[in-house]
């Protein structure tokens, strides 16, 4: 019984280690499929494979935007934007217009005043500009071109000014043509242009004004007296009016 007993005891120990073994050898196993899922989540190569022979997939681009076409105005784009001037000022002779009449080109163009006042354009022939402002123009421009255009659009713009202007002549620094914007009175012209030369006559200053009929006013002016304010009731700091011409003896 003894020996039956030690028998029976060794075969159980026998069969624990090859149970043991068979744990110790799954325990193995799953380690290593552990380790691998673990490599190919981190993009690491498998233990016995190269990594070359690993193909990536490629990468999943974004499609392309697209871009709305700005190349097309849209249709709602108002015709009759803001004018670029108001409507205070009054066209003159040799004042030189830019008249935009809109989808004609053709149209479209800057052009001087002549000194009888008008101005010439294709289709509608001479136009009275002088004497308008520039909304008077463009109404009168669109009436005359409805016969030829389909509701013409027309902008008139002053791109240069030069019917406000006054002469200087005579003993100054800088005589010549200036603009009424530089200056408003005699004394601001007598400025602009630099002041007096030697031996000018500063008490037979005068100024040259054209009337309407054609015929000239002369208004006297004693520059020496304004200034040390004499007289000042009849030698008056004249204000200037487009066209005249201030004379320094």
């Amino acid at each position: 019984m003894m020996f039956l007993a030690a028998g029976n005891r060794a075969s159980g120990l026998k069969e624990t280690k090859r149970n043991m073994k068979r744990r110790a050898a799954r325990w193995a196993e799953m380690g290593m499929f552990l380790f691998a899922a673990a490599g190919c989540v981190h993009g690491g190569a498998l233990p016995g494979v190269q990594a070359s022979s690993i193909q990536a997939s490629p990468a999943q681009t974004a499609p392309p935007v697209t871009q709305p076409d700005q190349s097309q105005a849209p249709s709602s784009v108002a015709s009759d934007s803001a004018k670029a001037h108001d409507d205070s000022f009054v066209i003159g002779n040799d004042d030189v217009l830019a008249i935009n009449v809109w989808k004609e080109p053709e149209l479209s163009r800057s052009i001087p005043v002549r000194s009888d006042g008008k101005i010439t354009l294709p289709l509608i022939g001479e136009v009275q500009a002088a004497g308008l402002t520039p909304l008077q123009l463009e109404r009168q421009l669109s009436d005359k071109l409805k016969s030829f255009v389909t509701t013409p659009e027309v902008t008139v713009i002053v791109e240069q000014i030069k019917s406000q202007n006054f002469n200087v002549l005579g003993m100054v620094v800088k005589p010549g043509s200036y603009s009424l914007a530089t200056a408003a009175t005699v004394v601001d012209a007598i400025a602009a242009v630099g002041g007096f030369k030697d031996f000018a006559k500063e008490t037979k200053i005068y100024i040259l004004r054209s009337k309407a009929d054609g015929t000239q006013t002369r208004i006297d002016f004693n520059y020496k007296d304004f200034i040390k304010g004499k007289n000042l009731d009849k030698n008056k700091n004249v204000k200037l009016e487009p066209h005249d011409t201030i004379v320094v003896p």
